[in-house]
């Protein structure tokens, strides 16, 4: 009863902390400097400069593939940004991640029995045409055996390939945006944990290897063969379908993607970047009005002509991957050497112009530190900003600069670690879409619960005022909490992220929500502040490998 009185009341008093009811010791308060944040509010409120940061990454550089020349631009381009403020700049070299691919052009049309423009692109790593334009008819390749498919052995040959039947589309009676309500907040606070990306209609062994690609893990092969076959929408089938359309001659495979309609077209990769790796297909996504036409014109016996170009170039110029990182520099000659950092991954796919995804959080991170710089502030610690690349490959960027500056697990189960893994501190990330922060997932680390309670206080009014235990999955501060270093996402509201934007044609600048922009560079930039200033580096959870030190690289 009176824990059921307890949450009556937090609802009415709206978004509160509550992790699980702890108490928070009398030792625990932190200190807060006010005028600084003030400072900082002023600045990123009034003189904010987010969202000519996004425009220039989305709508001068576009979509930034890794590897690909865009990709090179976004480096040096924000490089050279962040220099401009006084920062220390530079591009940091972490691995070889293979060729890259940018796509040159594309269009496509029905143009037989009428005339129609398709909504529609290519995915990522897969070839273009070799002779362009190309023109051809139409077939549905309605198999799910081998004895099925063999009936098509010899039909598909300068066809495009319908490779699977259309999903229903639904209307939309509620929309699309949201933001988190006090419910939902509240449940975060008491370590409810929802697993809305995660359907309910998988076995264990899926649910099981889709968590672990949202939590960044690492997976096993049986996992990857898994995840390919749910990308197939469940067709397990579906990749013996496309190498066989391949093997016959087809023109290129036409598929739907898992989701999205009103024109949103969600697309990703379909080839390799490994150049030893035979060459795919070319295999086109098209929005599920024009994919779901198509079919049914084709099952009431009426054959459907398409005419297409698709031009696409594979770069093998520099097969690294690098990470742009800068810093502004400790003044405390104890704790200067001491690391507090920030970061986003600035690599996209490129149907859209990586908006949300993640050009709202790397340009929030940009921000969080010109304001740093343009307030004057002398930090303790160095303060360190890294935009990723590689993310959406697997967290790549990140976890390679983790591997080589701080700890690497081994072989036989130890951890690893540098001379810098003692001087690290933090790092927050930001990878959530354009929502604006509601408070801290804290990765299950009740030690810093205390500590952002009182950061957070004086946001509060912009409505972040959440902390919960939970830890949450799928993005950078993963590869710095897997080797026991504190790393942490940021709560934010939904907005359209899921059903709307990510990995989506619809991924552009106009989605971004420039006052949620401005609210989380602000927020960002204080919890930074207060990490370089305070006397102690913020605390780490306990961790079961044994250590092994060594020389950093």
């Amino acid at each position: 009863m009176r824990r059921r009185l307890f949450l009556f009341i937090a609802l009415l008093l709206g978004p509160v902390f509550l992790l699980r009811a702890q108490p928070t010791p009398a030792s625990a308060a932190e200190a807060v400097d006010t005028a600084v944040i003030e400072k900082i509010k002023q600045e990123g409120l009034e003189r904010s400069q987010v969202m000519q940061i996004a425009s220039y990454l989305t709508d001068v550089i576009g979509p930034r593939l890794t590897g690909s020349p865009q990709m090179r631009l976004a480096l040096e381009w924000t490089r050279d940004k962040l220099a401009s403020w006084g920062l220390e700049a530079r591009l940091e070299p972490w691995g070889e991640f293979g060729r890259g691919w940018s796509l040159e052009r594309f269009s496509a049309h029905v143009v037989s029995p009428q005339y129609f423009p398709l909504i529609a692109y290519p995915r990522a790593w897969t070839p273009g045409f070799r002779k362009n334009p190309v023109s051809g008819e139409v077939i549905y390749l309605d198999a799910d055996t081998e004895e099925e498919l063999a009936r098509y052995q010899g039909k598909l040959k300068g066809k495009f390939v319908l490779i699977r039947p259309p999903f229903e589309v639904r209307a939309w009676f509620d929309p699309p945006g949201r933001r988190l309500t006090d419910s939902e907040l509240l449940e975060l606070a008491n370590g409810v944990r929802r697993q809305t990306g995660v359907p309910a209609n998988l076995t264990p062994e899926q649910r099981q290897a889709l968590q672990a690609a949202m939590e960044g893990r690492e997976l096993t092969p049986e996992q990857r063969r898994i995840l390919e076959r749910l990308r197939g929408g469940g067709n397990a089938f579906l990749r013996r379908k496309i190498d066989f359309a391949r093997a016959e001659g087809a023109l290129a495979v036409l598929d739907h993607g898992n989701k999205g309609d009103g024109g949103t077209v969600f697309v990703q990769g379909g080839g390799s970047r490994n150049p030893s790796d035979p060459e795919t297909i070319p295999q086109i996504v098209l929005a599920i009005e024009h994919y779901g036409r198509i079919y049914r014109m084709l099952q009431q016996g009426v054959p459907v002509r398409i005419e297409m170009e698709y031009r696409a170039r594979f770069h093998d110029e520099d097969r690294m991957g690098y990470n742009t990182i800068a810093e502004i520099p400790g003044t405390d000659p104890e704790l200067k050497d001491e690391l507090v950092m920030l970061g986003a991954h600035l690599d996209s796919w490129h149907a859209g112009s990586g908006a949300t995804d993640n050009a709202a959080g790397s340009a929030v991170m940009m921000e969080a530190v010109r304001i740093l710089k343009a307030i004057g502030v002398q930090p303790r610690r160095t303060i360190r900003i890294a935009l990723w690349t590689g993310e959406e490959q697997g967290l790549l960027g990140s976890r390679a600069y983790v591997s080589r500056h701080f700890a690497r697990r081994t072989e036989d189960g130890r951890l690893e670690v540098t001379p810098e893994y003692e001087k690290f501190s933090v790092y927050f990330n930001l990878d959530n879409g354009t929502g604006r922060i509601r408070g801290v997932y804290l990765q299950g680390n009740e030690a810093v619960a205390p500590i952002f309670r009182e950061w957070l206080r004086p946001f509060h009014d912009m409505g972040a005022a959440t902390l919960t235990l939970n830890s949450t999955g799928g993005t950078d501060h993963l590869a710095f909490d897997a080797v026991g270093l504190p790393g942490f996402q940021f709560i934010q509201d939904p907005i359209e992220y899921s059903p709307r934007t990510h990995h989506s044609n619809m991924d552009t600048f106009e989605r971004l929500q420039e006052e949620d922009l401005k609210q989380a560079a602000v927020i960002v930039a204080s919890f930074v502040y207060q990490a370089a200033m305070r006397d102690a580096k913020i605390p780490r959870k306990p961790i079961s490998l044994p250590l092994v030190r060594t020389a950093a690289n």
